[in-house]
């Protein structure tokens, strides 16, 4: 059964030579539009998502440190043998 619905995803896609197109447009305009980096391999990143990256990193840090506490009491219980006892 054929719709003529353009958002049907049973349709063929664009060419190839379309979406470089478009892919090249859409590069070239979020580019012009990007923050430019304050040093080589600045990410640029838009100042919106401080907020998000800074709670991200709190989480990873806490993270880290129950690892590492989880790690460290599991050491007292074996006796620090590191579980390589032979029973």
């Amino acid at each position: 059964m054929e719709t003529d619905d353009p958002n049907d995803d049973r349709k063929a896609p664009l060419p190839d030579r379309v979406r470089d197109h478009l892919a090249q447009q859409l590069r070239a305009t979020y580019n012009a539009q990007a923050e430019k980096p304050d040093y080589l391999g600045d990410p640029a990143l838009p100042s919106a998502f401080d907020p998000q990256l800074r709670r991200l990193e709190r989480r990873l840090k806490a993270q880290e440190a129950g690892a590492e506490a989880v790690e460290a009491a599991l050491r007292d219980l074996t006796g620090g043998s590191g579980g390589n006892d032979a029973r």
